[in-house]
């Protein structure tokens, strides 16, 4: 999106509230014990499966509830039909981390995308896991967990930050994978057209340094595989020149649903004085 300026990309990222009791080492230890998990049940590991998975766990679906035994050994028959048909095997990742936490107790929550073939394409869907952990005997299992399908507003927010990083991290596969082929951008300082090509070609040429990012007044309309989403951003930072950036732009993106995956088709932005 031009929500730029001299073209910048921006959005906030959220990050996760601070606890005394829950250090920055703390949380990276537990983001990597959920992908250990995940890499666990996606390969439906049985013996790490159960140490990962407390003897009173419940697990909330849309049917219902679920205990431990149950759990794993649809991870296993799940695995096993995966490897009988790899090619036709979902994969799974995960990000945007949220984890909390005290000395005995926490809670991750993250959002899954899970890309699969349909129709001879690709196509991906989206929700939210929420974990809650207690450390037995020295170590964490899982407790608890459920999750949720994301509707197309909360995937739109979530492709909204991914493309924030995506720009600070000068990422220009994102934006070829996730700009549509016939994308346009109004730049927000001189109000060229431009298209992709272009905004690829901007992303790898900006020096500016990006300090920090905020993102508010956000609204999503959705018709049908059509979408608006609109805000404001707060961009501080430093120019190639050192020299200090702090502006607001007000911001007007509109996605479109192709084969089953919404994809940035239009991006103007305006700066607030």
């Amino acid at each position: 999106m031009q929500r730029f300026l001299p073209s910048l990309l921006v959005l906030t990222a959220t990050s996760a509230p601070l606890y005394a009791q829950c250090s920055e080492a703390d949380r990276k230890a537990l983001e990597q014990f959920d992908r250990t998990w995940g890499d666990a049940t996606t390969r439906g590991e049985r013996t790490a499966l159960q140490r990962i998975i407390a003897d009173d766990y419940t697990g909330a679906t849309l049917t219902g509830t679920v205990g431990k035994a149950s759990t794993i050994d649809g991870a296993v028959r799940t695995a096993e039909r995966n490897r009988a048909n790899p090619q036709a095997a979902p994969k799974t990742t995960y990000d945007n981390y949220i984890i909390t936490c005290t000395a005995n107790s926490a809670t991750v929550t993250h959002r899954n995308a899970t890309t699969s073939m349909a129709g001879g394409r690709e196509q991906t869907t989206y929700s939210r896991s929420v974990h809650v952990l207690e450390k037995r005997s020295g170590g964490w299992q899982v407790v608890g967990n459920a999750g949720h399908a994301l509707d197309d507003a909360a995937v739109l927010l979530y492709l909204e930050s991914d493309w924030n990083q995506a720009y600070k991290n000068r990422n220009t596969d994102w934006f070829e994978r996730n700009y549509a082929h016939d994308a346009t951008e109004v730049d927000s300082r001189t109000g060229v057209l431009s298209g992709k090509a272009d905004a690829i070609a901007t992303v790898k040429a900006d020096k500016m340094v990006v300090e920090s990012l905020e993102l508010s007044e956000l609204g999503v309309r959705v018709d049908g595989n059509m979408a608006i989403v609109t805000g404001v951003n707060h961009i501080k930072g430093r120019d190639e020149k050192g020299g200090a950036v702090d502006a607001r732009i007000r911001f007007t993106d509109t996605f479109v649903k192709r084969d089953g995956r919404w994809m940035v088709w239009a991006t103007q932005g305006t700066g607030i004085p």
